[in-house]
């Protein structure tokens, strides 16, 4: 019995309690203003009144027909409803069944045409290095419950698919649902760099950090060095990530691992190359170790409003004693 009572302690709560102040307001209010004397006599028939006028004392005829410092019991309960309900009772659903750790990180990923590639293996099978960084990075954010994440990709161009936000099922989907060549078939990385910033500026995130997966060299856009330095000035960190096997060093749309590595040293963070689907996970939990650093941890509990509860009883006592005063005064 002791256990439930405890219980339903943690678990209710007001959360406007200072509003309970406002139960003597009645009394107080009756207290410093007097009732309206009434300024007629009680008798029926004024020619008896004129009569007998003399005969009566002034002050009987003047007198209030009700106590001044009596209020009636249902108008009493009336009004401790309301303060009830002004006081916004809750029920807690759970204890803590959300919590946010504080990390925000930026995800960037190369959809341009070298990205069609096979040369990596997922369960066995041969598959193109886009379905291998969909498979890893996807497995990357369902880990990061309470994480805040956002996620751009690029190619000609750079585009923001999703804006930093704690909905990481949608973050997921949207990077399943991205394409190879939907932003252009060459590789902005200056661009991609320069976006992240604008967006974490907006958003007033001056310690996220940027994970940025390419498997090529920039051909497109602002050069990712001179990027990278107005992302240190900004405080940016970034995580470059190579991924696929580097066959030869003439072709412009082999990887450029000096400016990847570059890049990183800049900003203070670190280069990463993965040849394979396996050393792609080992990167993602290396980040993730690397990042894991201390931070506040805020609780949020779902709850259910019980303040409907006595505000409809006070109404339905208000029509009750609506009626009955007119029903009073009609039969009179």
């Amino acid at each position: 019995m002791d256990w439930n009572w405890i219980q339903f302690a943690q678990n209710f709560e007001f959360i406007w309690p200072w509003m309970l102040a406002l139960l003597p307001m009645p009394w107080v209010i009756r207290m410093l203003l007097a009732p309206i004397a009434k300024s007629i006599s009680p008798l029926l028939a004024p020619t008896i009144a004129q009569r007998v006028g003399t005969a009566l004392p002034k002050e009987h005829l003047l007198e209030p027909s009700y106590p001044k410092s009596r209020i009636p019991a249902l108008f009493i309960l009336l009004w401790l409803l309301l303060v009830l309900a002004a006081t916004r009772p809750v029920w807690y659903l759970s204890p803590t069944p959300f919590q946010i750790s504080g990390k925000e990180m930026m995800l960037a990923v190369d959809l341009s045409g070298s990205m069609q590639k096979a040369d990596m293996v997922l369960n066995g099978q041969d598959v193109n290095r886009l379905v291998a960084v969909k498979s890893v990075v996807g497995d990357f954010i369902a880990q990061r419950d309470g994480d805040r994440m956002g996620l751009l990709v690029f190619g000609t161009q750079a585009f923001l698919l999703s804006p930093m936000t704690y909905d990481l099922n949608t973050l997921k989907t949207l990077l399943n649902e991205s394409q190879i060549g939907m932003a252009g078939n060459n590789t902005a990385m200056g661009d991609a760099i320069g976006l992240t910033m604008k967006h974490l500026q907006k958003q007033n995130l001056p310690h996220a950090v940027l994970i940025l997966l390419t498997d090529g060299s920039n051909t497109s856009g602002v050069d990712p060095l001179e990027a990278a330095a107005k992302a240190k000035e900004m405080g940016l960190k970034i995580y470059t990530v190579g991924v696929g096997q580097v066959t030869g060093s003439g072709s412009r749309s082999e990887m450029d691992i000096a400016t990847l590595i570059e890049v990183a040293k800049i900003t203070e963070g670190r280069f990463f190359h993965a040849n394979n689907t396996d050393e792609l996970k080992q990167i993602y939990q290396e980040i993730d170790q690397l990042e894991s650093v201390d931070h506040d941890v805020f609780s949020y509990r779902l709850r259910t409003e019980l303040y409907a509860w006595p505000l409809g009883a006070a109404m339905i006592l208000s029509l009750f004693l609506a009626w009955r005063h007119l029903r009073r005064h009609g039969s009179q």
